[in-house]
C-alpha cells in the first residue's frame, strides 16, 4: 500500500515531507498532534508512521507505545524523528518498538532508505502473520484408493506453477487439497490467500480481488489490498469460482494473462506473481454451455484438474477422519483422550453424508460438546440423523433400493428404528417399548425375530 502517516507539529516539515514522499509514489497523510494521529490510525491502515518525539498534546514515545498496543493486525512500523536526538532517546524508542530513529534536520537520502526498509519490514511481518494463519492443521487424510491417488497427484503437481482446478461437492475437502498443494509447492514460504467467490456480494467482489485506492469504497478504509496483491509470490485459492459473475471473470482472466491489475480507483497497475488454484462444486462445462462461465477462463484455470471424491465414496476413511477430529476438538476442549467405539463408527459408515467431510467434522464437535464427561463415544451418543434411513442408504444404488421384497425392506427399517430407540433409552427395553408404543413382551419377540440384541 505504501501509505505513510507523518505526525509533526511543524507545518513546514509536514508539507516538505509530504511533497517529497508523494513524488516517490507514497500515499501520504499528515497530522499535527498525537490525538489527531490516533484518530487517523483507528480509521485507516498505514504502513509506516513518521512520528515526532515532541508533540504539543503528549510525548511521542507514549504515542509510540499506544500504537504498538493497537489490537489491529495492521499495526504500522513507527520511525521516530526528533530535533533533540540523544542515544538514550534512541535506545528507549527502539525498546518500545520503533523501527528506527531519525534526527532533524532530516537527511533526505537516509529518510528514504529508512522508509523503504520499514515498508519491507512491515510487508514481511504481514506476510508472516498471513502465513501463520494459513498453516494447515492436518493433511489430506484417508487410506482409500481415491485418496492415495489424490496424494500422489498432489506430490507430482505441487512443485509446478501450473494452475489447478479442483472439482468436488461442497464440504468434500477442496480447500484442504489447495492448502496441501501450497504446502508442497515452491511457494510454501509465501502466503496462501483464500477467497470464497460465493460468499462475497457482486458489488464487492472486485474490490476483494483487486483492492482499492484513495477511498474508492464509500464508508471503508482509505485503501485496501486485494487478495491478488496479498498473495503476491504465493498462492491464491479461489473457492466456488463457478459463482463468479461474467464481469468479474473477464477481469480475473486479464489478471491471469498479464499478472497485473488495476485496483479500484488507482491510476497505476500492480504487478504480481501469483499461482491460482480454483475450486468448484459445479460442472463448469455445463455452465459454459448455459452462458454462465467464460470458456477462455475455464481453459486458463483447468491446466491441472483434480477431483475430490465425496465421503460416501470413501467410507473406509471415516475411522481415520473421526480419530483426527477427536484429537483436534478433544485438545481444544481439554479432553485429549476421547475415542469412539466400533459400533458407533459402524453407524457413521451407514450414513450417506450429504455434507461430506465438513458434516462429519461438525458432527464430531457437536457430540463432544453435548457429552462433556464422556471419554468414549458410543452409538447412543450419536445424533438421530445417522439413523435416518440408514438401512435404505446402505442398500442404495443410483437412487433405487435393492431390497428383493417389501417384507425385507420393512424388516430393515424396523430393525434400524428399534436400534435407534434402544440407543435413545440407553438399552432400557421397557422404556424403549414405551417409546415405540409396544408391550415389553411384544418388543422382545420383535427383537428376536429381527436379530436385535441389547449390549449390557
Amino acid at each position: 500500500m505504501n501509505h505513510v502517516l507523518i505526525v509533526d507539529d511543524e507545518a513546514e516539515i509536514r508539507e516538505s515531507l509530504e511533497s517529497i514522499l508523494r513524488e516517490e509514489d507514497y500515499l501520504v497523510t499528515t497530522a499535527a498532534t498525537a490525538g489527531e494521529a490516533m484518530e487517523l490510525l483507528r480509521d485507516a491502515a498505514y504502513d509506516v508512521v513518521l512520528l515526532d518525539i515532541w508533540l504539543p498534546d503528549r510525548d511521542g514515545l507514549d504515542t509510540l507505545t499506544e500504537i504498538r498496543q493497537m489490537e489491529s493486525a495492521n499495526v504500522p512500523e513507527v520511525v521516530i524523528i526528533s530535533g533533540h536526538g540523544t542515544i538514550e532517546a534512541a535506545v528507549r524508542a527502539t525498546k518500545l518498538g520503533a523501527y528506527d530513529f531519525l534526527e532533524k534536520p532530516l537527511s533526505l537520502d537516509r529518510t528514504l532508505i529508512v522508509l523503504k526498509n520499514a515498508m519491507k519490514a512491515r510487508q514481511m511481518r504481514e506476510d508472516n502473520q498471513e502465513f501463520s494463519r494459513q498453516l494447515t492443521k492436518g493433511t489430506v487424510t484417508g487410506n482409500s484408493v481415491p485418496m492415495k491417488a489424490l496424494r500422489q497427484q498432489i506430490k507430482l503437481m505441487a512443485p509446478t506453477n501450473g494452475r489447478v482446478l479442483i472439482y468436488g461437492e461442497s464440504g468434500a475437502g477442496k480447500e484442504l487439497v489447495g492448502r496441501a498443494m501450497h504446502a508442497e509447492s515452491l511457494r510454501k514460504d509465501r502466503p496462501f490467500v483464500e477467497l470464497n467467490c460465493a460468499a462475497i456480494p457482486e458489488d464487492y467482489i472486485e474490490s476483494e480481488l483487486f483492492g482499492y485506492r484513495h477511498g474508492a469504497v464509500p464508508g471503508g478504509p482509505t485503501e485496501k489490498r486485494g487478495t491478488f496483491e496479498r498473495a503476491d509470490g504465493g498462492t491464491l485459492f479461489l473457492d466456488e469460482v463457478g459463482d463468479m459473475s461474467l464481469k468479474t471473470q473477464a477481469k480475473v482472466l486479464r489478471a491471469l494473462d498479464e499478472q497485473r491489475f488495476l485496483p479500484v480507483g488507482a491510476s497505476h497497475p500492480v504487478h504480481v506473481d501469483v499461482r491460482v488454484i480454483a475450486a468448484t462444486n459445479k460442472d463448469l462445462e455445463e455452465e459454459i454451455a448455459r452462458g454462465n462461465f467464460r470458456e477462455d477462463l475455464f481453459y486458463r484455470l483447468n491446466v491441472i484438474p483434480f477431483f475430490v471424491p465425496p465421503l460416501r465414496d470413501r467410507k473406509e476413511d471415516i475411522s481415520l477422519l473421526v480419530k483426527e477430529f477427536l484429537q483436534q476438538f478433544g485438545s481444544e476442549y481439554g479432553r485429549p483422550h476421547v475415542d469412539m467405539t466400533d459400533d458407533a463408527l459402524a453407524a457413521l459408515k451407514q450414513y450417506h453424508w450429504p455434507g461430506n467431510v465438513r458434516e462429519l467434522r461438525n458432527l464430531v464437535e457437536r457430540v463432544l460438546i453435548l457429552n462433556p464427561k464422556t471419554q468414549r463415544i458410543e452409538r447412543k451418543h450419536l445424533p438421530m440423523l445417522v439413523y435416518r434411513d440408514s438401512a435404505r442408504d446402505a442398500n442404495k444404488n443410483n437412487g433405487r433400493e435393492e431390497f428383493t421384497s417389501l417384507l425385507q425392506a420393512r424388516e430393515a427399517y424396523e430393525r434400524d428404528y428399534i436400534l435407534k430407540k434402544l440407543d435413545e433409552f440407553h438399552g432400557n427395553v421397557s422404556r424403549a417399548a414405551e417409546g415405540l408404543g409396544l408391550e415389553r413382551s411384544h418388543l422382545y419377540r420383535k427383537m428376536k425375530a429381527l436379530g436385535v440384541s441389547v449390549k449390557e
